[in-house]
């Protein structure tokens, strides 16, 4: 789960990671009353978008006046943002967060993330901050500090002197990283973090050190353990797809083809996605409805691919193990009559009440497209992409 800018940096003041003084405004006006409690101009106007990139789109805006708080908020605010990270949809802004103006000597990139292969937590810093990290890695992947913590262990003073020595800080601002790099990593670990993440952090003109940008996203499967965090999660900024789909415990991710398909595991919906694309078409989502759905979760899954208006047709792959095939087709047979069924619809099915299954597709009068084996299945799934 992702949240804004503005949320993650009341977490980093709850574990005293520096940050600018700024409001939350969702208004021209409100912006106006944010800046007047800074102390002074030069302020930024920053959009709250689940995305990066919002400078490089036009949404992060300095002004020297509450004229040019007024104007540049009530630009921002209501604007479509377009970023690497939205695509060419872009994404509304309803939000602007309104900062003081620092002097910056520095912008550094920090962030830290796990790293499944080798089983630890990983600091990755780099001198080259305010840029995309990505850009760094892969024109001066030597400009980019790794440190490596065993999560059983914890973070280690050295570990904290080997990414600032690395950052090359001024003497003066040691001291302040350490209780900075120490407190983010708790935070990471305590909510249970997948990605925390400041670009820039920034040293001042007198050496502080300060978090200017804050992005964190969490590990959904962890969220029953932190009824905090589910506060701060914004529908607004979520697919409605994806949101509909998280009622009902469904693993689902919305995408551009026009092949809807569903699935049961989530390496079986990879293949499956890749089938589509070698059939010629291309995956219209990820749906992995697990291996013990209801017919109640088929069918909501069902009904959830076919209100995507870019679906040309459906192919359903299952697996019957825990999730029977007979299970499968009864979910698939209620959403098709409470829906109505608008384009074909392929059905491979393979394991446990086979036959069960087939019988209660075929007996159910609807005109649906039973697949003998995964290359018959391409096959029909082909010849829908064609027409």
């Amino acid at each position: 789960m992702k949240i804004h800018e503005y949320q993650a940096k009341e977490l980093f003041r709850k574990y005293g990671v520096p940050v600018p003084e700024g409001r939350v405004a969702f208004s021209a006006d409100e912006a106006v009353e944010a800046a007047g409690t800074l102390g002074g101009y030069p302020v930024v106007v920053k959009a709250q978008i689940h995305a990066g990139g919002r400078g490089k789109g036009g949404g992060v805006k300095l002004a020297q006046s509450e004229a040019e708080v007024k104007s540049l908020a009530g630009e921002i605010i209501g604007m479509n943002l377009v970023t690497h990270q939205t695509g060419s949809r872009g994404q509304e802004v309803k939000k602007v967060l309104v900062e003081q103006g620092l002097n910056i000597a520095k912008e550094l990139y920090l962030s830290i993330i796990p790293d499944r292969a080798i089983a630890k937590i990983v600091i990755m810093a780099s001198e080259a901050g305010g840029m995309d990290i990505e850009e760094v890695a892969a024109k001066s992947p030597e400009k980019i500090i790794k440190v490596a913590i065993n999560p059983l262990q914890g973070i280690q003073p050295y570990h904290c002197r080997q990414v600032a020595f690395g950052l090359n800080l001024p003497p003066a601002s040691m001291k302040t990283f350490v209780a900075l790099l120490k407190n983010l990593y708790r935070l990471f670990v305590d909510y249970d973090g997948s990605l925390v993440e400041i670009n820039p952090l920034v040293l001042t003109s007198d050496d502080a050190v300060i978090a200017l940008d804050a992005k964190i996203t969490f590990d959904d499967n962890a969220l029953f353990r932190h009824k905090d965090i589910l506060e701060y999660r914004d529908l607004d900024e979520e697919d409605p797809l994806d949101v509909e789909a998280s009622k009902f415990n469904l693993n689902y991710i919305n995408l551009d083809g026009n092949i809807g398909n569903m699935v049961n595991g989530a390496g079986l919906a990879m293949a499956t996605m890749d089938l589509i694309m070698l059939s010629g078409a291309e995956p219209a989502n990820f749906l992995d409805v697990g291996g013990g759905a209801s017919a109640e979760m088929v069918e909501n899954g069902f009904r959830i691919i076919l209100s995507d208006s870019s679906v040309k047709g459906i192919l359903i792959n299952i697996f019957g193990g825990i999730l029977r095939c007979d299970v499968l087709a009864e979910g698939v047979v209620q959403a098709a009559r409470k829906t109505g069924i608008s384009v074909p619809v392929v059905i491979r099915m393979e394991g446990t009440n086979i036959e069960e299954g087939r019988r209660i597709l075929a007996e159910s009068g609807l005109d649906l497209i039973t697949a003998t084996d995964l290359k018959d299945a391409a096959a029909k799934v082909a010849d829908i992409a064609k027409n």
